[in-house]
């Protein structure tokens, strides 16, 4: 593990599996600087468990820097568990997981991410308090997803400006690639805004029901990359951005909620040099965790989750400027800046 090309100085990757119940997990910690590891915990039927352990690493450092620049006093980690979210899941395999993020004393807190639902939390809630996303508790907010997609929008209008000169939607086409619960809010205020929507997803239902509510028009999963659009809004899995989509894209911007949306960071000065301008995702997206923040302080306040936002954005609105003046990929700046951040609080 300590050759993996993800490693990056992990403080601990933890490995679990539970035979009773089928668990296979990671929790993987990445920086305690700002304060205990916090991330979502997905669940996703690796090929591998080499490519399981590679998600685990990437996500964690990535809610690592997402929690830096979103300015919350919070660590970054991640928890994933291989498995089919539609066929495998029970009460005892969460059970088990929580008894996993028990035994860290603290040290990471978890909540709902891919294949995870707020359901699924509440019952690794049976067995440990380290568990945010609750829709029932004293500082409970429920499902982080419109808070996220607002964000997104947010950030997707920011990016709008830059790229067009200006954010209004009203005629822009936007494909967007996922329409679970993140991708599913941001749709709506998409099609609010005035804009044209393609939509892609492996989830035929709810492309159905966005479509009825939005007007937006679908399309094959891959054709995605193919659309006639403005904006691409990636908000399903990560590595999207890949030297065989690149040459795909007629985009001229990127932004959208899916983590670790570039295969590789050279990514980023490909998409520079072809001049897409990108919102780093672990700023745009950071939206869901500020709520999750809100609700592990023991104190939720939506004012303060909505100040904390839009701060969010203006430091979106920093990075890409500073990227466009200085001719630098968004990427490098923001990792630049989140690195500053967790090295100021070591």
């Amino acid at each position: 593990m300590f050759d993996h090309p993800s490693y990056d100085a992990h403080e601990g990757v933890h490995m679990f599996q539970d035979a009773a119940s089928g668990l296979r997990a990671i929790i993987a910690v990445h920086s305690t600087a700002r304060g205990p590891a916090a991330g979502g915990c997905r669940m996703w039927n690796y090929g591998t468990g080499e490519a399981m352990l590679k998600d685990a690493l990437r996500l964690s450092q990535g809610m690592s820097y997402k929690n830096a620049m979103a300015d919350i006093p919070l660590g970054g980690g991640k928890s994933v568990i291989w498995g089919n979210a539609r066929t495998d899941k029970s009460p005892e395999l969460f059970r088990a997981f929580g008894r996993a993020v028990h035994s860290l004393q603290g040290q990471y807190t978890t909540a709902e991410d891919v294949g995870v639902s707020v359901a699924d939390m509440a019952i690794v809630r049976e067995e440990t308090p380290y568990v945010a996303g609750l829709d029932q508790g004293d500082a409970a907010s429920g499902d982080p997803s419109p808070v996220t997609a607002k964000g997104i929008y947010l950030g997707l209008l920011e990016t709008a400006k830059r790229a067009f000169g200006s954010d209004d939607l009203t005629g822009r086409t936007v494909a967007v690639q996922g329409v679970g619960h993140v991708g599913g809010y941001l749709c709506d205020h998409l099609a609010g805004a005035g804009a044209k929507l393609v939509i892609a997803d492996i989830d035929q239902a709810a492309l159905e029901a966005v479509a009825r509510r939005t007007g937006a028009t679908i399309v094959e999963p891959d054709a995605i990359y193919d659309a006639d659009a403005d904006i691409f809004a990636p908000c399903a899995l990560g590595a999207v951005v890949n030297e065989q989509t690149l040459e795909r894209f007629r985009f001229k911007a990127i932004a959208g909620g899916a983590n670790n949306q570039l295969v590789v960071p050279e990514m980023g000065e490909l998409l520079r040099r072809k001049g897409i301008l990108y919102a780093p995702d672990y700023v745009i997206n950071g939206g869901g965790i500020i709520n999750v923040a809100a609700e592990i302080s023991g104190n939720y306040s939506r004012d303060w989750v909505d100040a904390k936002l839009v701060r969010l954005v203006e430091t979106l609105g920093e990075v890409l400027d500073e990227a466009l003046s200085t001719d630098t990929p968004t990427n490098e700046v923001a990792d630049r800046i989140a690195r500053e951040r967790i090295a100021a609080a070591t």
